[in-house]
């Protein structure tokens, strides 16, 4: 899929506080020299992973995770599907505009 702009910064509505849009698809921040850029992605992305800020779950039989993809960074492990069974269900909702608009950044001239 082709890449989509992101505002790095983002504000939660509901709350008004600052979110990060951290991803290992990240490719680059705009107004930055790209080497840069992907050097303060990694950076913060290392940060980020520090095990004192992963949760990491046991699951256990009727177990249900939900997060918010607005500000949480996930990432599946390994999963033997020939001895456990698993339901993955997934629920979207549509947000009032992109990132970049919320946050009041034009994608075509950043």
């Amino acid at each position: 899929m082709p890449p989509v702009p992101q505002a790095l910064v983002r504000t939660i509505p509901q709350s008004g506080r600052k979110s990060l849009y951290l991803a290992s698809h990240a490719g680059r921040i705009f107004g930055m020299p790209e080497a840069e850029g992907r050097a303060l992605i990694d950076e913060l992305i290392a940060h980020a992973t520090q095990r004192q800020f992963v949760y990491t779950h046991r699951w256990r039989v009727h177990d249900l995770v939900m997060w918010d993809d607005c500000c949480t960074m996930h990432h599946g492990t390994e999963f033997d599907d020939l001895r456990w069974k698993r339901d993955l269900q997934r629920a979207t909702v549509c947000d009032v505009a992109n990132s970049c608009e919320q946050e009041g950044i034009a994608p075509a001239a950043a």
